[in-house]
C-alpha cells in the first residue's frame, strides 16, 4: 500500500474524543478494559449518523435490498459450516521474559514492553515460544451447565446471520435474484494485538450487505458494487486522495473467494492506508456450506428460466468504528484565524455526520436574548440535534463548536427582537449571513441534507 502523506493525529484525537465526550475507555474507573471503548454523548450521535446514512443508501433508497437484524448467539453448527471453528485462527507467540503475547505473522507491527521498545525478539533477553494457533472467537455457554454440549460463540461477523436467513427473507419479501440482505450489528473477536484507538477492537460494529446473484453474472455485480461503495465513502466527505483500492492477491484471497478488494483510508503517520471496507465475490461457498451442514436446501428457483441454483454472493462489509475513526481523522485540522493570536481546532465533519447540526447562542444574558435563543433551540431540536450555549465569550463558544464539528452557529443579538432575524456563522468558511428566525430550521436542514 502507498505510504502516508498525512501526519499522525491519533494522540490528539484520543485526547479530544475524551475531553469533548466522543469516546471513552471502557470501565476506565477500574483501569480500563483492553481495546474496548464506550461512545459518549457526541460519539454515539456521530456513529448513529454514519449508520443511518449507510442504511438509507443501502436499504431505504433501494428496492432490491432488504434489512435484517439477526441474533448475536447462533447455533454452534453455524460456525462449523462457515469454517470459523476450524480455521478462524491467528499464529500466536508468547515471550517468556516479558509475558507479552504477539501475532507471529505481525511481529514487525508489535512492540515489546521492555525498554527501549523494540520489535519482539530483538532484545537479547527475549524468549519467544514456537507459534501456536489461537482461535479468535469468544466462547461461552448456553444454559446452566458449562459443558461442551452447551458451547456457543459470540459471533465474529454478522454475515452468517444473513446466509442462514436467505430463504426466509427471499420468500417472505418475494424478492427475485439478484437481491441483497443488509444488517448492522455487533461482532466480537478476541484479537491478540488490538490497538490504534478504535481501529482494531475486540467488540466492534459491522455494516454488511450480501447480494445474491445468478452464477455467471457475479463479476458484473462485483464491479458495480466496488464502484458504488467507493462513491459512498467519498459522499461522506472523506478526501479522495486518502481513499484507494487494495486488491487481494493470490496469497491474500480466502480459499473460497473469486475476487476481493478493500477500500482503504490513509489514517496518517505509521498507520497509513488501512482497510475500512471489503468487497468480496464469495461464490456459492456460504450457502453451499450451510446447505450441507443443515441438510436444508438453500437453492433459488428461477420460475421464468425454470431452473434452480445456489446463488453466488457479492459481499460489502464496512467497519462502522473504523469508518467513524476515518471521518474523525479526515476532519481534524488545526488552523490560524486572521486577527486572532490563538488558532483553532476544527473537526471538518460532513454536516450529515456532525453530531450537533447547529448551536444557538444568545449574544448576552439580557434583553430577553436567552429566552429567544432557548425557544429557537427547542424548535430546531424537533428536526435535528441542536445545542444551546450561553457560557463564555462568543469567540470561545465558536471554538467549542468548531472542535466538535458543528457546521452552523446561530446567534441571537440586540437586533433579533426588533427584526426577528439572527446571524448564522458557517464553520469552515467563517462566513456569516443574516437569516429570518422563522427560516433558520429550513436553512440548516437544506444544507445538512445536501
Amino acid at each position: 500500500m502507498s505510504a502516508s502523506a498525512h501526519p499522525d493525529v491519533m494522540d490528539k484525537l484520543v485526547s479530544l474524543c475524551k475531553r469533548r465526550g466522543f469516546i471513552f475507555q471502557s470501565s476506565e474507573i477500574y483501569g480500563g478494559t483492553g481495546s474496548v471503548w464506550d461512545y459518549g454523548p457526541l460519539g454515539v450521535e456521530l456513529k448513529k449518523n454514519l449508520k443511518e446514512l449507510w442504511w438509507t443508501s443501502m436499504v431505504r433508497l433501494r428496492d432490491d435490498v432488504e434489512g435484517l437484524d439477526a441474533a448475536i448467539l447462533m447455533h454452534p453448527k453455524t460456525w462449523e459450516a462457515s469454517g470459523h471453528v476450524a480455521g478462524f485462527t491467528d499464529p500466536l507467540v508468547d515471550c517468556k521474559t516479558c509475558k507479552g503475547r504477539f501475532r507471529a505473522d505481525k511481529l514487525e507491527d508489535a512492540r515489546c514492553p521492555q525498554k527501549p521498545s523494540r520489535i519482539p525478539g530483538q532484545h537479547d533477553a527475549c524468549q519467544l515460544t514456537e507459534p501456536r494457533m489461537f482461535n479468535l472467537m469468544f466462547r461461552t455457554f448456553m444454559g446452566p451447565v458449562e459443558e461442551s454440549a452447551s458451547t456457543v460463540y459470540l459471533r465474529p461477523e454478522t454475515a452468517q446471520g444473513i446466509f442462514v436467513n436467505f430463504l426466509n427473507v427471499q420468500q417472505s419479501c418475494r424478492q427475485k435474484v439478484p437481491f441483497g440482505i443488509a444488517q448492522i450489528g455487533k461482532a466480537f473477536r478476541n484479537e491478540i494485538t488490538p490497538g490504534n484507538f478504535i481501529f482494531r477492537t475486540r467488540e466492534f460494529e459491522q455494516m454488511e450487505m450480501q447480494f445474491f446473484v445468478e452464477p455467471g453474472t457475479d463479476m458484473e455485480h462485483f464491479e458495480r458494487w466496488k464502484a458504488d461503495r467507493m462513491a459512498w465513502h467519498q459522499s461522506l466527505g472523506l478526501s479522495a486522495d486518502r481513499l484507494q483500492y487494495h486488491q487481494h492477491d493470490a496469497g491474500e484471497l480466502a480459499h473460497y473467494a473469486r475476487a476481493a478488494f478493500d477500500i482503504t483510508f490513509d489514517f496518517g503517520g505509521t498507520l497509513g492506508f488501512q482497510e475500512i471496507e471489503g468487497i468480496h465475490n464469495r461464490g456459492d461457498f456460504d450457502l453451499s456450506q450451510h446447505q450441507q451442514y443443515s441438510g436444508k436446501k438453500l437453492e433459488y428457483f428461477d420460475q421464468q428460466a425454470n431452473k434452480r441454483y445456489v446463488p453466488y454472493v457479492i459481499e460489502t462489509s464496512v467497519g462502522a468504528d473504523r469508518t467513524t475513526l476515518a471521518a474523525l481523522v479526515n476532519g481534524y485540522r488545526e488552523e490560524s484565524v486572521a486577527g486572532e493570536d490563538e488558532g483553532r481546532v476544527v473537526l471538518g465533519l460532513h454536516p450529515a455526520l456532525a453530531p450537533i447540526k447547529a448551536a444557538v447562542f444568545p449574544l448576552t444574558k439580557k434583553d430577553g436574548q436567552p429566552e429567544m435563543a432557548t425557544k429557537l433551540a427547542d424548535e430546531l431540536r424537533r428536526a435535528f440535534n441542536a445545542d444551546y450555549d450561553e457560557t463564555g465569550s462568543i469567540g470561545k463558544r465558536y471554538r467549542r463548536q468548531d472542535e466538535v464539528g458543528t457546521p452552523y452557529c446561530v446567534t441571537i443579538d440586540s437586533e433579533s427582537a426588533n427584526d426577528q432575524s439572527v446571524t448564522i456563522r458557517e464553520r469552515d468558511s467563517l462566513a456569516q449571513v443574516r437569516v429570518s428566525m422563522e427560516q433558520v430550521r429550513g436553512w440548516v436542514q437544506e444544507r445538512i441534507s445536501a
